[in-house]
């Protein structure tokens, strides 16, 4: 394990934290807009794929060859193909040295250490994945955990609510998608406050 082995490690992470909020729209949710000027799941969808190959591509060098959308654009599809590019992605981060990650890149024409465009990536998809958990919200759906509690999931960490995924792990969340999902039950905050300033 090389000195950036917590990016890669972040990735994986972030990989599945993408998909287990993707994993709990339903087929016809992915065109609800819920204000005229905001994307759609589905657009949400189309635009994870594309920037995250665009960003690997361009800045990194790390090409894969292949179409960053699936040809059904389906939310099974988009786990799928999302899944199987993101996994490529992840086994060219974790072989690369340690140098390649102090090396600069350009980032939108200014240089900047790939360290940084790793990071600013992260971010970048988690921004588009806390806008999906409100759009569950507005839906009327329950929040599973992405970091850390949710009030489905028992509200404030420091009442000990639980963390509850959905999924340990991409190959379970993509098997059991397919079976049409497993939604843990969730306890809720019970009597305590769901929020600092319910």
């Amino acid at each position: 394990m090389g000195r950036y082995a917590f990016l890669t490690d972040t990735y994986e992470t972030e990989r599945l934290k993408t998909l287990s909020v993707w994993s709990e729209f339903a087929e016809g949710d992915l065109g609800f807009r819920p204000a005229p000027l905001a994307r759609t799941p589905r657009e949400q969808m189309v635009h994870q794929c594309v920037s995250e190959d665009t960003w690997f591509r361009t800045m990194l060098g790390i090409d894969l060859g292949e179409p960053p959308l699936p040809a059904e654009e389906s939310r099974q599809a988009f786990m799928t193909r999302y899944a199987a590019a993101s996994a490529r992605r992840l086994a060219d981060l974790r072989a690369r040295p340690d140098g390649w990650y102090e090396g600069e890149a350009s980032f939108f024409g200014v240089p900047r250490p790939r360290t940084w465009i790793l990071v600013r990536r992260f971010t970048h998809s988690a921004h588009h994945r806390a806008q999906l958990t409100t759009y569950l919200r507005l839906l009327g759906k329950p929040l599973y955990s992405t970091y850390g509690p949710t009030a489905d999931t028992g509200g404030l960490f420091t009442n000990q609510a639980p963390v509850i995924y959905r999924y340990p792990d991409v190959e379970t969340l993509l098997e059991r998608e397919a079976e049409g999902g497993e939604w843990p039950p969730l306890p809720g905050p019970g009597d305590t406050p769901p929020t600092e300033r319910p």
